[in-house]
């Protein structure tokens, strides 16, 4: 595998840089040109440094080098899939469920994922949520004594400086009917060298459950730095989940899939969401069928261990919430005395006596 690292160890933000890098060939610049047009690019130096330009297939280049595709949307596809702006009362705030909300701090990413469902909104130069639109936002999770929860989110929150965490940390603390805070973020497996032990102490919120939802696809970005960074994390006092979309080309096979679950697990990580990929636009190239992944999810249940099993997640377009879609292992049966079919690991079915 060719190893790449950026001059300065700044992140690839260019097609330029990346072809500079040698991850993509100077022919196809005026092609990913008008992709980089319309959709933020940014690879860190730990992900340039994971990619082999030789295979066309590989599965960190296709999470975040820009692709031709990119630019045919389809039909289905919506600039707000999961319908975040139909539940945002005031800016930075989304309330779909009565006892959490997403505070979106900043419109920024480390990295730019291909699939990302929030492709249309985030980039650079987007605005961070201050002075008074943040007084705002932390006036409505105040008001609203019904939220237990505040999921930390973006663009990824963990770009912000140690000071500006402490300093909503500290505002968080303050609310006395949220009992949890969620970090959403893909910042400790793509610029693991952020998460330093003082770092990881900022995170944590005075009085508060501190949970953070760690994003990855693929076993290959368990780096040494990253599986450090996790540790960081852990030993801090964060409990740590797993975020994942399952993605075509990349982790949409079941050896790959657990292998990417039990790397989860061996670094204190416990899977969580397995997400079906969002109709994004220009995303079609990554979506399987939900009978696909539900095969794929059932097939896990065999091969792996209770801790490694995450929940195979659907977030209805449109706003209607996430629902999970995970396969059924009971069948109806009407066979006299069972009340259903139960399916084993082997998929052999067992009858299972009524009440």
């Amino acid at each position: 595998m060719s190893i790449h690292q950026p001059p300065g160890g700044q992140p690839l933000r260019s097609i330029g840089a990346l072809i500079d890098a040698g991850i993509v060939t100077p022919q196809r610049h005026d092609e990913l040109q008008a992709v980089a047009g319309r959709y933020a690019v940014s690879v860190t130096p730990a992900m340039a440094a994971l990619i082999d330009p030789a295979d066309a297939a590989d599965p960190i280049a296709r999470q975040f080098v820009p692709d031709a595709g990119e630019l045919v949307t389809l039909p289905q596809e919506l600039a707000d899939p999961i319908g975040d702006d139909a539940h945002s009362p005031v800016e930075g705030v989304v309330h779909r469920y009565p006892d959490r909300a997403l505070l979106k701090l900043v419109h920024a990413c480390p990295v730019y994922c291909r699939f990302c469902f929030r492709r249309e909104m985030v980039g650079p130069g987007g605005d961070a949520l201050t002075g008074e639109k943040l007084d705002a936002a932390l006036a409505y999770l105040a008001k609203h004594t019904e939220i237990w929860e505040v999921i930390m989110t973006g663009g990824d929150p963990l770009i912000l400086s140690a000071r500006r965490v402490r300093e909503v940390a500290k505002r968080l603390a303050a609310i006395p009917h949220i009992k949890v805070v969620r970090w959403h973020t893909r910042v400790p497996m793509v610029d693991p060298g952020r998460i330093t032990a003082d770092y990881a102490k900022a995170l944590r919120i005075p009085g508060k459950a501190s949970y953070i939802a760690v994003h990855a696809n693929h076993p290959r970005e368990f780096t040494d730095e990253a599986r450090t960074a996790l540790a960081r994390l852990a030993d801090a006092g964060h409990v740590l989940l797993s975020q994942s979309v399952l993605l075509k080309g990349i982790n949409a096979d079941v050896e790959t899939l657990g292998a990417l679950m039990r790397a989860f697990v061996e670094n204190r990580v416990k899977p969580y969401y397995l997400h079906h990929p969002d109709l994004a636009p220009g995303t079609a190239r990554f979506r399987l069928s939900l009978e696909e992944g539900q095969a794929l999810v059932k097939r896990l249940r065999g091969h792996l261990s209770g801790l490694c099993q995450p929940t195979y997640i659907l977030d209805i377009p449109g706003g209607a919430g996430k629902i999970p879609v995970g396969p059924a292992f009971l069948s109806a049966c009407e066979t006299p005395g069972a009340e259903a079919f139960a399916e084993d690991r082997h998929g052999e079915r067992h009858l299972y006596p009524p009440i």
